[in-house]
């Protein structure tokens, strides 16, 4: 081996430099958030559809929060309302209903969770996928349900449908709101958009400790949810994907309703374009196109329809390959 020469040493420190310098300043990962919302007066439809779009991210974070006025509710609204609907809590009357055998499997039921799994009556896809827990193998569910357990008591905080790719995700309760509710979903993965977004999935493969949520999707690549936290204040996954996002095609779709700013599951959205940047806020209706690196679609003004509902954040993306 030959020693290096003072001027080879000068050109690999400089290089070095330049790594160091361009790692420091590289911008953060951004998405850029589409807003393509239909107006309704039906309380009980998701209208809203919010498109996220980003090119090379691999890695992000999607948490449910509490509300911000949550300490000035004294009791929760959850009664479902029709009053603005061409239907009456049936079957969206445009869905097509594939008939299936109901039944209930607790597939995980140990000191921590419960998941269970839930075939229903009727759903409007016929998609029946694959899921694992553990070691235990089964198929045809249409929701598979998380259960946090405090204090003996199993709480949901989680519902993935298998069949049609839509999650919602909440905060443990507060104690005043018993069970809690649910406000906007969302899909994750590679989308496809027909009579309404919908994420394939393949498979579904759930790995109890640490819990996390492995996807396999039907176009090709995979996601893993790993459930970091369920607590009073937030239910947050990190997620990984397996193939780096590009912006010919989503890779989440937020999915609410908003009828009139009181009267929503989500009525803003709050982001920042960088991390150093402040935080702006806009009504959803005003909203078009905007870039963010974090977004927060949630309330500021209390709700008269569930009124509990936590606010979903996007936020943590990244085009780091996982390890």
């Amino acid at each position: 081996m030959f020693p290096l020469r003072s001027s080879h040493l000068s050109g690999i420190f400089l290089a070095a430099l330049l790594a160091a310098g361009a790692a420091a300043t590289a911008a953060p990962v951004s998405a850029t958030v589409e807003n393509a919302t239909t107006a309704t007066a039906c309380a009980e439809e998701d209208n809203v559809s919010m498109v996220l779009r980003g090119e090379g991210i691999r890695r992000m974070r999607i948490e449910a929060l509490q509300p911000a006025y949550l300490d000035s509710v004294g009791s929760d609204t959850t009664a479902p309302d029709f009053s603005g609907c061409n239907f009456d809590g049936g079957a969206h009357p445009t869905d097509p209903a594939h008939k299936f055998k109901p039944r209930r499997v607790v597939l995980l039921d140990d000191a921590q969770w419960r998941i269970v799994g839930m075939t229903l009556p009727s759903f409007w896809r016929p998609q029946q996928v694959p899921v694992r827990v553990g070691a235990r193998t089964d198929r045809g569910f249409h929701m598979l349900q998380i259960f946090r357990k405090e204090e003996g008591k199993a709480l949901e905080a989680l519902v993935l449908y298998p069949a049609d790719g839509y999650w919602r995700i909440k905060p443990l309760p507060q104690a005043r709101f018993g069970d809690g509710v649910y406000g906007s979903s969302f899909l994750l993965g590679p989308v496809e958009q027909g009579s309404r977004p919908v994420v394939d999935i393949a498979s579904i493969r759930i790995v109890p400790k640490p819990l996390a949520i492995h996807l396999r999707f039907v176009g090709g690549g995979s996601a893993v949810a790993k459930v970091s936290e369920i607590s009073r204040a937030r239910t947050a996954l990190d997620v990984t994907l397996s193939k780096p996002t590009a912006n010919a095609r989503p890779f989440a779709v937020l999915r609410s309703m908003y009828v009139a700013p009181d009267n929503a599951d989500v009525s803003e959205l709050r982001w920042q374009e960088s991390a150093e940047g402040a935080e702006q806020v806009l009504p959803l209706p005003d909203v078009k196109t905007l870039s963010a690196t974090q977004v927060r679609f949630g309330r500021s003004l209390p709700s008269k329809h569930n009124t509990s509902a936590p606010d979903i954040e996007f936020s943590g993306f990244d085009d780091k390959a996982p390890r």
